[in-house]
């Protein structure tokens, strides 16, 4: 087990944390690493920027309060893209992690909950809590290579937790397998006074369902925009390792490209973004990254008028998708089209890493990546799992069926470059 100091030492070498605590908050079972958009007690909630959005928050987010209740520890608050707002893990104000799969060039981490995944990856903690708006989830987690779930909403509190849009937000849970990542989310689940209402989800049940005879479609490699094709080997290998397990695999004939559901997301976020938090923005928009600013101020227009139908088009589509989905256990698809780039090279015009996973908002699905293998520069690559409404259950047992076979085996990456 990694000691404090350790920790300390590679966490401030990756840039992964924020603030580390010695000893954890509450000790003595699996340890925890929080997204610095996440309230813990007494300590700054900085939310990626200079200005924090909570200087001292007066008790613990809803999910942190049940996971220290569950026996995790709190070991430390993780580095976040400003505001959650951006899918590479870039950030200009307080510096990017580093991703630990390659010590010699600064890869995108991936982004918004970038901290927590590359402590995961880097064996910092045991499990971390991201927030997941386009993707913030499962983007960071196919970047460097670990387990994230993002579930639907209204299983989990937002409780403490800062919005960016809330009729997208969800909190996550990123860990090193399918087990400890669904476990965490059994754990912090749950009914919240209106902040969360569904009943608490079955870790064991899902863990324990078999998936042979399942029927599960499959997103072709067409509608995929500009898959690398290291991506594409790997996942058209992972489609023949779930055939192998008697899962009938067939291809998706979707009632809409994943295109359609991408910028409505996109526009969503910068519209309720700018409500919740132009005043923010207004008042500290000189020391954020320009960036940054730019995509909240481009909702500082929206009106109330065209929000509502933009959600109205949303519901629509919603139950158009629900409707074709019924007839499947699952859609799987890459999770990113692209292992992760040099950091210098991230193009903040454009937002490859969520071009698969802003349809799991937009249709407010719950929905997995899990790591498959490496691209030829070293770079892991990410598997997503996506299911219909309120069901984490199918992700789950698809997600740990297909990690039995899958040849990763929880790997990790070589951190000697990093002493």
């Amino acid at each position: 087990m990694m000691t404090p100091d350790e920790r300390r030492r590679l966490g401030e070498r990756l840039h992964a944390f924020v603030t580390t605590f010695d000893p954890p908050l509450s000790a003595g079972g699996p340890t925890l690493a929080v997204k610095d958009l996440i309230d813990v007690a007494g300590v700054p909630t900085g939310g990626g920027g200079v200005v924090p959005l909570d200087p001292a928050p007066a008790c613990h987010a809803t999910v942190v309060q049940r996971l220290i209740d569950a026996g995790y520890g709190v070991v430390g608050k993780t580095h976040t893209v400003e505001l959650a707002c951006g899918g590479w893990g870039t950030n200009r104000v307080v510096g990017a992690p580093w991703n630990p799969w390659d010590p010699s060039v600064h890869r995108a981490p991936g982004g918004s909950s970038s901290g927590s995944a590359v402590a995961v990856a880097a064996g910092l903690c045991d499990v971390a809590l991201g927030t997941d708006t386009g993707g913030s989830v499962r983007i960071p987690a196919a970047a460097c290579g670990v387990v994230g779930i993002k579930p639907g909403r209204g299983l989990v509190s937002t409780r403490g937790v800062h919005d960016l849009a809330p009729s997208l937000d969800t909190v996550g849970v990123l860990a090193r397998s399918v087990a400890d990542a669904a476990q965490a989310l059994a754990a912090m689940s749950g009914p919240d006074d209106g902040f969360s209402a569904r009943p608490a989800f079955d870790a064991a049940a899902a863990l324990a369902t078999p998936v042979k005879g399942w029927r599960v479609a499959a997103l072709p490699l067409s509608a995929v925009p500009d898959i690398h094709p290291d991506v594409a080997a790997h996942y058209e290998e992972a489609l023949r390792k779930l055939r192998a397990l008697d899962v009938v695999v067939e291809e998706a004939r979707l009632p809409r490209p994943f295109s359609d559901y991408f910028a409505p997301n996109g526009w969503l976020m910068t519209a309720e973004g700018w409500r919740v938090r132009g005043a923010h923005v207004e008042a500290h928009g000189e020391r954020m990254d320009p960036w940054i600013r730019r995509r909240f101020e481009a909702g500082r227009e929206v009106t109330d008028a065209q929000l509502a139908q933009a959600q109205a088009q949303r519901a629509a589509h919603q139950a158009e998708f629900g409707a074709w989905m019924a007839s499947y256990h699952a859609l799987v698809s890459p999770t990113s089209p692209i292992p992760a780039p040099p950091i210098a090279e991230a193009d903040e015009t454009t937002s490859p890493f969520s071009a698969m996973t802003r349809a799991g908002n937009y249709l407010d699905i719950s929905a997995a990546n899990l790591p498959i293998g490496l691209a030829k520069t070293g770079m892991p690559i990410g598997f997503q799992v996506m299911g219909g409404d309120a069901d984490e259950t199918s992700v789950v047992a698809l997600a740990a069926a297909l990690e039995r076979v899958s040849g990763w085996n929880g790997r990790m990456p070589d951190l000697s470059g990093f002493s």
